[in-house]
């Protein structure tokens, strides 16, 4: 089975939401789908190990902000490389409240749902949701996971419906001199140049230098 053509799919990148005893919680999503136009019914698949996951159902509720191209890529490694269970991603984020529901105001608009159904698979939850609120924020382009993927750079979390694991390259001698690769062993993020210099700080998780790894 080639996996790789699942990539030729269009997806776009999300911030899912819902409150956990009224604390705002969220994750990074990609599979959030329109179901009806009438009523107004979405659908998101998150990973049964994610902590927003407990949360929609426990609570009935869940929002999603549909991100830009704009959106500050450290969001991403906020809500989509850690846990809603200890952490608090919402702590410097503009946000605002719509029916209980925190959503994340960088994007391109947000939609609140609430819960009419799930289905379950081996590894994710699938929620079905009447939209309850929904509301245009900007004009901007929206963030597709190719872009996330090909411009930001960045590699998906291992709870993401898309996950494919990446094939382990062949050691190859260099032939010719020129940048370097080194990778975030948080977020993905791939940084090209001579050296990486110590002060460098991951624009997509925000961690520094240390958690970096020159590619051979």
């Amino acid at each position: 089975m080639d996996k790789q053509v699942f990539r030729d799919m269009s997806y776009g990148v999300y911030i899912t939401t819902s409150v956990d005893a009224g604390r705002p919680v969220g994750c990074v999503s990609n599979s959030n789908t329109q179901i009806t136009s009438s009523p107004a019914t979405f659908s998101v698949s998150l990973n049964h190990d994610n902590y927003t996951t407990e949360c929609i159902r426990r609570s009935g509720l869940f929002g999603f902000t549909i991100l830009s191209e704009q959106s500050d890529p450290s969001l991403i490694g906020k809500f989509g490389f850690a846990s809603s269970r200890d952490t608090n991603k919402f702590d410097g984020v503009d946000c605002e409240r719509v029916n209980w529901v925190p959503v994340v105001k960088s994007g391109c608009g947000y939609v609140v749902c609430r819960v009419i159904g799930e289905m379950e698979t081996s590894t994710h939850t699938i929620f079905l949701g009447e939209v309850i609120e929904a509301k245009k924020l900007s004009d901007e382009k929206p963030m597709t996971y190719a872009y996330y993927h090909q411009v930001i750079r960045g590699k998906s979390p291992k709870n993401a419906p898309t996950y494919i694991a990446e094939e382990k390259k062949e050691d190859k001698p260099e032939e010719t001199k020129g940048a370097h690769r080194y990778v975030c062993e948080v977020c993905g993020y791939v940084y090209e140049g001579d050296s990486l210099p110590e002060d460098f700080v991951c624009p997509i998780c925000k961690h520094g230098a240390q958690d970096f790894r020159q590619e051979a």
